[in-house]
């Protein structure tokens, strides 16, 4: 197929390079209680121990360090400025392995991952069903797959809608697009997508219960996270919260060995062949040519970006 007829099908991509999106929504914005509810969430769904995580959509290392329990993280986002921002967090260290990517097309091996998260980043995502093919095809039987996305069905919305506030409804299975690039999902489609994908749902938590400005603003965070940490557990029944946390894992057990080198990790996202070839800074694809750049410790495989 012509590229520029695949580079047209492709789903856009939602790019944060250059933006401060780390200091002015989570360091300053007022985000401290999201960010407690979304750690308590995280403990309770994690594996203890694992080999190999990728965490999609990492932005600048938020969540990275809550994932001590496994020898190696994959930090995936597009932006490779945020990226050098999630490096600046962690300090040098061989655990860590950045990699700036289109989650429509992942350029790693199947199979070789036995965990992934993908937190704040499905809302992103334009075709949610493509994007969880891909996070499938490179997890390994056994694998954990936690994904957060951004409810469509939360109590906010179906109060609006119900006096005639907003024109979408909380109830059809689309999602709703309230800025661009930007979705909310229903829960029964997220679930749908999953099991077609193979994956079996295993914990279902309600996250950001109290997500209301003037709670924020009166209650210390420390409480109010306290108090959703109590009615988490509540997803397993119902979802209304903005924010919903699903655990799941896939059947079987691991094939093999995951690779020591980071470089055998990798195949060409543009013809899917592997292994490529390490040439001082450069990944080759002998198959089609490309070349891929190893740029400030970042591999990028994002095609024509500099």
């Amino acid at each position: 197929m012509n590229k520029k007829i695949q580079e047209e099908k492709r789903p856009p991509v939602c790019d944060y390079e250059g933006s401060d999106y780390q200091s002015r929504f989570w360091e300053t914005g007022g985000r401290d209680y999201e960010d407690r509810c979304e750690a308590i969430a995280l403990k309770r769904l994690l594996p203890r121990r694992g080999s190999l995580m990728l965490e999609l959509g990492a932005g600048a290392g938020r969540n990275t360090l809550r994932y001590r329990g496994f020898d190696r993280v994959v930090l995936l986002d597009y932006s490779r400025s945020q990226l050098k921002q999630a490096q600046e967090r962690l300090g040098a260290s061989d655990r860590y392995i950045y990699v700036a990517a289109d989650i429509y097309r992942l350029p790693f091996v199947d199979g070789l991952f036995d965990a992934s998260t993908m937190i704040r980043t499905l809302h992103h995502m334009a075709d949610a069903p493509a994007a969880l093919r891909q996070v499938r095809s490179v997890l390994q039987p056994g694998a954990t797959f936690i994904l957060e996305y951004a409810n469509k069905r939360n109590l906010k919305a179906i109060f609006r809608y119900a006096f005639h506030r907003q024109g979408w409804s909380p109830y059809i299975l689309e999602p709703v697009e309230f800025a661009p690039l930007n979705f909310d999902f229903h829960p029964s489609a997220i679930r749908g997508w999953l099991k077609q994908g193979g994956f079996h749902i295993e914990k279902t938590l309600a996250v950001s219960h109290f997500r209301v400005g003037i709670l924020k603003r009166n209650i210390p965070p420390a409480i109010l996270s306290g108090m959703d940490s109590l009615l988490q557990w509540s997803g397993a029944l119902w979802q209304l919260t903005p924010s919903v946390f699903i655990k799941s894992t896939l059947e079987g057990k691991p094939t093999g060995p995951i690779p020591s080198n980071p470089v055998a990790f990798f195949k060409c996202p543009e013809c899917g062949n592997s292994p490529l070839k390490n040439e001082d800074q450069i990944l080759l694809c002998p198959s089609c040519g490309r070349n891929w750049n190893i740029v400030d410790g970042i591999f990028d495989f994002r095609g024509d970006k500099t």
